[in-house]
């Protein structure tokens, strides 16, 4: 039976009667107690730290993109998508860095200044770029405009007529040139034979009225505003433009594997007739995300997932968003891709959990190891405690036996002081957690057996003549000496 503790202190140790004047000790605390409240702390410290695990793992993550020129498609599909990504308050957040152009733009990818880029496929990759998203495909568009008065000649049908012509190329770009420059090369035409006049595509429709070219090259979108204005331009005055076709757009794609073989489907320009009357082959080239090696594949996945989470809502304001495709996977791929949009196009984009379940259980693991070796430990510690216990419980039942044998009041007396004592250190020790409540209850028990031996002899010296009294402790001290 579980005996009360109060009843460890309702004794008085010194006349076997309670003393109201005593103050009772404090009632130890349980160690069963404590250890649950140490487990519950635990615990609790455990799930704060997965929480805030959690909370930094999750927290929104901002990218820098690089993008260039101003004005550029590009810029504005950026500035589109950070706006979306804002309002729909996902993991990742973009933050624009405008450049001169999309040489600029991977040069920031190279020196580590940026974290996403838009380039040019045809331009020289970084190293440390990997592909996330192709935000759209460019068509390069040839087309000779015959000319009037004075600069009227031959009108020029054909990409190996245009040794010893000029070339109006729109925009300022150095890319471009390079690209007119593989054009010529497939067909032969020496490129030091061909001028090069370049504008600016604010300038194209003046440039193109001033006849400042026999033949213009554009490249952009299929339905690219400045190439269609460009046309439009080249057909005032009744002039009709006429295309060239890159018949050998597939050698080019097989000799440099930035292009593409492609079309301009017929009357893609408008006009009356349309322009172009007829299908026309050609060459593309793609302008794509590209993340920083080394980002992190969570949050490149979480980019790509939002990318095309955000594209169907941007079509409304923003048409060019539809031409957003996901990266090229093959392992032979111009640009390799990021890991982190690859698992997302392959449908193998990782949880939470599935990415920190094993450091999760690994962590559990070892902190109810350290919980055992602690609790070992501690147990240790207190091995001396405990022992010294133990000779204390026995030596309370040595003194059990000599109390029914005592002969005097202050034997007893003298063994009651000791009890207290004993009792002190065995509150003192469970308090600490050396020993446990079923050794407090076998003690408890031992000591009602002691008090009641105190209280029985007590009676039997009572109710003794006092000169039997003085006679058994003369007799006792004789037999001692």
């Amino acid at each position: 039976m579980k005996l009360s503790l109060k009843r460890l202190f309702g004794r008085s140790m010194t006349g076997g009667l309670d003393l109201a004047e005593a103050p009772p000790p404090p009632s130890p605390r349980s160690a069963a107690r404590k250890t649950a409240l140490v487990s519950l702390a635990l615990v609790l410290a455990i799930i704060g730290a997965l929480a805030g695990g959690y909370y930094f793992a999750m927290r929104p993550v901002v990218l820098k993109i690089a993008v260039g020129p101003a004005n550029s498609d590009d810029v504005k599909v950026v500035q589109a998508l950070t706006q979306a990504f804002a309002q729909s308050k996902g993991y990742v957040r973009l933050r624009p860095i405008q450049t001169d152009s999309a040489i600029a733009s991977a040069s920031e990818l190279a020196e580590g200044k940026a974290d996403l880029a838009i380039i040019r496929g045809d331009l020289d990759v970084p190293k440390n770029a990997q592909a996330v998203a192709t935000l759209r495909k460019n068509v390069v568009v040839l087309w000779s405009v015959s000319g009037k008065g004075k600069k009227k000649g031959a009108k020029i049908t054909k990409i190996a007529q245009l040794a010893g012509h000029r070339v109006g190329v729109v925009g300022r770009t150095p890319a471009n040139v390079s690209l007119l420059k593989v054009i010529l090369q497939q067909y032969g035409v020496d490129p030091a034979k061909v001028e090069v006049v370049q504008f600016p595509a604010s300038e194209a429709a003046e440039a193109i009225r001033a006849q400042k070219a026999d033949v213009y090259l554009a490249a952009g979108p299929v339905n690219s505003k400045i190439t269609s204005d460009a046309i439009a331009a080249s057909a005032r005055d009744g002039s009709t433009p006429t295309f060239l076709a890159i018949d050998s757009a597939d050698a080019i794609a097989q000799n440099h594997p930035v292009y593409e073989s492609s079309e301009i489907p017929a009357g893609t320009y408008g006009g009356s007739p349309d322009r172009p009357d007829d299908e026309v082959k050609t060459i593309s080239f793609s302008h794509h995300i590209v993340a920083r090696k080394g980002l992190s594949e969570t949050t490149v996945a979480a980019f790509t997932r939002q990318l095309f989470a955000v594209r169907q809502q941007l079509l409304t304001e923003f048409p060019q968003a539809a031409k957003i495709e996901t990266p090229d996977t093959d392992k032979d791929a111009v640009i390799p891709v990021h890991p982190g949009a690859a698992a997302f196009v392959d449908g193998e984009e990782k949880t939470f959990l599935d990415k920190y379940s094993d450091y999760i259980w690994w962590s559990l693991m070892a902190l109810s190891a350290m919980g055992s070796i602690g609790a070992w430990f501690a147990g240790y510690l207190k091995k001396d405690e405990r022992n010294t216990n133990n000779h204390q419980r026995e030596r309370l039942l040595d003194m059990l036996v000599a109390a029914r044998k005592s002969e005097t009041a202050d034997e007893l007396d003298q063994m009651q002081a000791e009890a207290d004592e004993i009792l002190r250190d065995t509150l003192r020790c469970y308090d600490h957690g050396a020993i446990e409540e079923g050794a407090l209850t076998a003690f408890n028990i031992v000591l009602d057996q002691f008090h009641a031996a105190i209280a029985d002899r007590k009676v039997v010296l009572s109710s003794l003549p006092p000169n039997l009294q003085r006679a058994g402790a003369q007799f006792r001290a004789a037999g001692n000496a």
